[in-house]
């Protein structure tokens, strides 16, 4: 009893700003300014299909890359030593303690045909492409951004599979790929879950990236699913 006490606080914390807010809305987007129920604020949806339609490939795509290059690391530092995963982490973590914006800003730098990726490739004859401005700029913005967010709960869950599992595994004859497949990847998928949640949410509803590296075109996306 005195577990489930320590859950009130954050139950009615909950309640007041993330539930209340959500019926909130709900309620105003079935009610007109009379105060009847209507549908009309839905109306004007219909045109932006194709909008939304774009914003979700985007954000699928990005959370697809996350997770390609976000498992595999995953489970690289799971196998390593505590010193190792420790230095790991700081390094991934370490561009999140820079502002989003200021993140996001620096994309611009390297990526705009003057910058410092065109400049570089430009002491071998090869470009300016462009890469600012453009669907790639959005999802590589996303990837970058987001990557942590797919790393950290995989990373969280494969710490915790007991190795007697794996070893089992192996002693009843069970070669590395089957041991992954079997046994390891299935107990990850919580954190798979938990991490493409975490990145697909926000990749399809931001708005900074897609107004930064995307240009206007591009940002009409994130404000159509805003």
């Amino acid at each position: 009893m005195k577990s489930k006490g320590i859950a009130v606080p954050y139950v009615i914390w909950m309640a007041i700003f993330v539930v209340a807010p959500l019926l909130i809305i709900v309620f105003y987007a079935f009610t007109s300014q009379a105060g009847g129920f209507t549908l009309e604020n839905f109306s004007t949806m219909a045109q932006y299909t194709g909008v939304f339609g774009r914003s979700f490939l985007l954000a699928i795509i990005a959370t697809f890359i996350c997770l390609l290059i976000g498992y595999p690391l995953s489970y690289w530092l799971a196998q390593e030593s505590p010193a190792v995963r420790r230095v790991a982490m700081m390094l991934i973590m370490l561009p999140m303690w820079m502002n989003f914006l200021l993140r996001t800003y620096s994309w611009m730098f390297l990526l705009e045909k003057r910058g410092l990726i065109n400049s570089f490739l430009g002491l071998f004859g090869i470009g300016p492409f462009q890469m600012i401005n453009t669907q790639g700029a959005i999802v590589l913005g996303m990837v970058y951004n987001f990557l942590p967010f797919m790393i950290l709960p995989i990373l969280s869950v494969l710490e915790k599979i007991d190795p007697k599992v794996i070893e089992a595994a192996q002693d009843l004859g069970a070669n590395s790929f089957t041991v992954f497949r079997r046994v390891t990847f299935p107990l990850s998928l919580p954190g798979v879950l938990s991490g493409v949640t975490m990145v697909f949410i926000p990749s399809v509803s931001t708005f900074v990236i897609s107004r930064l590296l995307g240009g206007k075109d591009e940002t009409d996306c994130a404000e159509a699913v805003e």
